[in-house]
């Protein structure tokens, strides 16, 4: 149990203030000094002044978690994270807006900002997660609350990569990791974290050379100087890295080792996205792995329906797919393609595209080439609403693939330009030229 005295040095230390400067011209710093050594029971009044410099409340000075605003705030937190694992995001939402966070002490109302971020992540509003997460940081980094900023940056950095604002993303996270570096803070978990999801950042931008290299020297800082969680998140990001590379053998090897990792702590939406991204790996191996994908996508679901978002259990869906068209079971894949579609829903994604893929493949299994033709067109005319990125690209090049089976040569094409477009290969000479040629 703390008591006075420890709250009121414990938020000047957090506030980085020294004596003499919390008692101001209200007290003197002798006055601080024995309030801190539990010599002196404060009044009311006084603690109401140290509580406005402090950034906290007179509540929570006198009470601490135990006040009655603080534990009901906390309860209601409480409450809206168990929303959150059981699926309910809109539930968490509407819990968490009212909530009269100016009564309660700075690090409860970070926690109720931050739940309620996750609440709009998981409703899509990649929005009002920022506009939530940025301030949060940037009073953070104010107060150099280092490892805050760390766990902010990573939420920040996350959404930011969710919306595809990849500049910002990177940007937030090397700003963050420099500050981290420079409190001599390299190698805790909230630095490693923080460095992979950065390095997932590079991946999406284009700068796979670079990310290759940050990849490698995470894996040394992080055996050197990590914990299990931090060594399975850079082993994971790491993994990714090696994905982009089509070194699939590489890639599997660090997945296996992540999961090693992560399973040895408190089970949270990580391991079981981490589970799916293994069935991704196993399905694409040489030769592929359907059975062993499977067993480890119904692994993963039952603890994505609880704490993931209706984009991973799409992004489960689609992977079943094609496990069991792999498995020729032909009915099972189209079923959990429709699946993914339905849970997608209409908002224009690149997930969305691939689930069309899934489906078209289903349906060109089936014998049903007119139905796979028109699924792989609806995969088209999403993609052509993405902005460009390496998954868009890649997905390009699958339909590319498609139409070449079907023997639809100019939508090959078509498709395979698209995709190196996307990838950043622009073409060397204008078109209008190639038809000047041509006519001539």
């Amino acid at each position: 149990m703390t008591t006075i005295a420890d709250r009121v040095r414990d938020a000047r230390l957090a506030a980085g203030l020294s004596q003499t400067a919390l008692a101001g011209s209200a007290f003197s710093p002798s006055y601080i000094s024995l309030i801190e050594a539990g010599h002196r029971e404060p009044t009311d009044s006084a603690l109401a002044v140290l509580a406005i410099r402090l950034g906290t409340t007179l509540e929570f000075l006198k009470h601490g978690e135990d006040g009655p605003n603080e534990a009901r705030t906390r309860l209601e937190i409480d409450y809206a994270r168990l929303d959150l694992t059981q699926g309910d995001a809109a539930g968490a939402k509407r819990r968490l807006e009212v909530l009269d966070l100016d009564i309660v002490s700075p690090t409860l109302r970070v926690d109720a900002l931050t739940t309620l971020a996750r609440a709009h992540e998981g409703l899509g509003d990649l929005e009002s997660a920022v506009a939530i997460l940025e301030p949060l940081l940037e009073d953070a980094r104010s107060r150099s609350h280092h490892v805050e900023s760390a766990k902010l940056a990573n939420a920040l950095v996350a959404s930011y990569l969710e919306a595809g604002d990849l500049h910002r993303a990177v940007e937030v996270g090397e700003h963050t990791l420099t500050e981290l570096e420079a409190a001599e803070l390299t190698g805790t978990d909230g630095h490693l974290r923080l460095a992979s999801t950065v390095l997932w950042a590079y991946v999406e931008r284009g700068d796979l050379l670079y990310a290759t290299h940050r990849a490698a020297e995470l894996v040394r800082l992080a055996e050197s100087l990590g914990t299990p969680r931090g060594r399975g998140s850079v082993y994971w990001n790491a993994a990714l890295v090696a994905e982009q590379r089509r070194d699939y053998e590489l890639a599997q090897r660090y997945t296996e080792r992540a999961l090693a990792l992560l399973s040895e702590g408190e089970p949270d939406r990580d391991l079981p996205r981490l589970r799916l991204n293994y069935a991704w790996l196993l399905l694409r191996s040489e030769p592929a792995e359907p059975t062993a994908a499977l067993e480890q996508i119904e692994r993963a679901a039952p603890d994505l329906s609880v704490l993931g978002s209706e984009l991973d259990l799409a992004r489960v869906d689609v992977e079943r797919s094609r496990a069991h068209l792999l498995l020729a079971n032909i009915d099972a894949a189209e079923e959990y393609a429709s699946a993914a579609l339905v849970r997608l829903g209409e908002p224009p994604r690149v997930e969305t595209a691939i689930a069309h893929l899934s489906l078209g493949d289903a349906l060109h299994a089936r014998g049903d080439l007119e139905g796979s033709a028109r699924a792989y067109r609806l995969a088209a005319d999403m993609l052509g609403m993405m902005s460009a990125s390496r998954q868009s690209a890649a997905a390009w090049r699958d339909l590319g693939d498609r139409y070449a089976l079907h023997g639809d040569t100019s939508g090959a094409a078509d498709a395979y330009d698209r995709a190196l477009r996307e990838a950043g290969f622009r073409p060397t000479v204008p078109l209008s030229s190639w038809e000047t040629w041509s006519l001539a």
